[in-house]
Parts: C-alpha cells; sequence; structure tokens
C-alpha cells in the first residue's frame, strides 16, 4: 500500500540554512512516525550514500546539490533522501525548496510504502509537513484518487489538488463551500487541515466543490506570490 503526503507552494527565495531547518523538521518528524534504517542520499547516476539526518549533513548535502545545478538559485534545490522502514516498507522523500521559479512550484513529496498502512499516522505527517515548510495547499493521497481525479473531474498534474486529508492556507480554506461537509477540521499555522473521506467518490466530490469554489485555484503564472 502507497500512501502519498505532499505540499506545495509559490516562490519563496530562502537561504541554504533556512531549507536545511525545514528538511530537518521533516526528517525528524519520519523517525518519530515511521521509524526505519539510515537513510539514504539518491542522486542520479550515483551510487546511493548515507546521509546523517542532521544539519551540519543536510546543509553539506545542499550545498553540493546547488552547487551541480546552474539553476538552483532560481528553481530551487532539490534533494531525494530514502530508506527502509521498520516493517520492511520504503520511503522516499523528495523537495525542491528556496528558489523563485515563475512557472513551477516548489513540493515537498513523501511516497511510503508499508504492508499495513498508515492511517492513524497520516493526518500527523501532513501536520508535521505544513509546520515545516508553510505550505499553501497540502494532502494525503494514493495512486487510486489520482488517477480518479484526473479521469472523471479534470485534474492535471500541476494543479491544486485533495486527497483524503487535505491542508489549504488560510485565504483557500474561507472559500470552503457551504455545501462540503468535512469529517474533521482543524487548524494548523495559518490554514486548515480536513478529512475529506478515504474513498475515491467523495474525494472526486469534494474536490469539484472546492473547485467551483475558487478554493483550488491554481497560482498565477509567472507566480509572483508566495501564499495564495
Amino acid at each position: 500500500m502507497r500512501t502519498i503526503v505532499r505540499a506545495f507552494w509559490g516562490p519563496r527565495p530562502e537561504p541554504v540554512e533556512a531549507v536545511a531547518d525545514r528538511w530537518l523538521s521533516t526528517l525528524t518528524a519520519l523517525d518519530a512516525l515511521v521509524p526505519g534504517d539510515r537513510w539514504q542520499l539518491v542522486r542520479a547516476s550515483e551510487t546511493p550514500t548515507e546521509l546523517v539526518p542532521d544539519r551540519e549533513s543536510l546543509l553539506a548535502a545542499l550545498r553540493t546539490a546547488g552547487s551541480e545545478e546552474d539553476w538552483s538559485d532560481v528553481i530551487g534545490t532539490g534533494l531525494r533522501l530514502t530508506r527502509t522502514t521498520r516493517s520492511g516498507g520504503e520511503i522516499e522523500v523528495s523537495v525542491l525548496a528556496g528558489g523563485a521559479p515563475e512557472y513551477l512550484l516548489q513540493s515537498v513529496v513523501i511516497g511510503i510504502t508499508t504492508p499495513t498502512g498508515l492511517a492513524d499516522r497520516e493526518t500527523r505527517l501532513l501536520s508535521a509537513l505544513v509546520l515545516a515548510w508553510d505550505p499553501d495547499v497540502g494532502d494525503v493521497t494514493d495512486d487510486d484518487i489520482l488517477d480518479a481525479l484526473e479521469d472523471r473531474a479534470g485534474f492535471a498534474v500541476g494543479d491544486p489538488a485533495i486527497g483524503r486529508h487535505a491542508y489549504l492556507s488560510a485565504r483557500r480554506a474561507a472559500r470552503w463551500p457551504d455545501g462540503l461537509r468535512a469529517v474533521r477540521r482543524e487548524v494548523v499555522a495559518d490554514g486548515v487541515l480536513v478529512d475529506v473521506g478515504a474513498a475515491p467518490d467523495e474525494v472526486v466530490g469534494a474536490y469539484r466543490l472546492l473547485r467551483d469554489a475558487g478554493a483550488l485555484e491554481p497560482l498565477p503564472t509567472p507566480m509572483d506570490r508566495a501564499v495564495w
């Protein structure tokens, strides 16, 4: 069973030290919620290398990645880490952050494959991402939900979306339609985390209502604001 926890935001130039701190908060939360073996840093065309999840190691990895990417000061610095969970599953964490691209969202995407799923920890994982990265939107989703949104609701990659759990920034949450019921709503940071529903049908219905209400309006391109 593959669970995907994601968060997205617009241009936000940040020094590498700030990005390292956000990374450290994320890995600390994952260590507590989904413990596993040692983290491996994955680079294209190279053998993965062990990465100790501390600020010094993250700073070094980010600086190395930035020096290898000619446009990292514009698009942001990307890192990808993986590890095996104690239950025998896999975690992959990919982040692009610290930049101000005109047409590309900054993002953190965590893919977790486990034999039993993460139902009891999903909202805590999403809350941890929100607190670490201060995103515009975020969600907990899976491949079935994403397929349903594409096939039945006109969702396109790059558009704001929701999963069975969703986070909306304060201005997006203000457009929550009266006709949409949520199982639970919780204020996190400056926005709202909601439980939408577990079934793809429920998520598709909620997505359509939120989109029609303007709560899932894409950031304008070129992107000229950090949070809608």
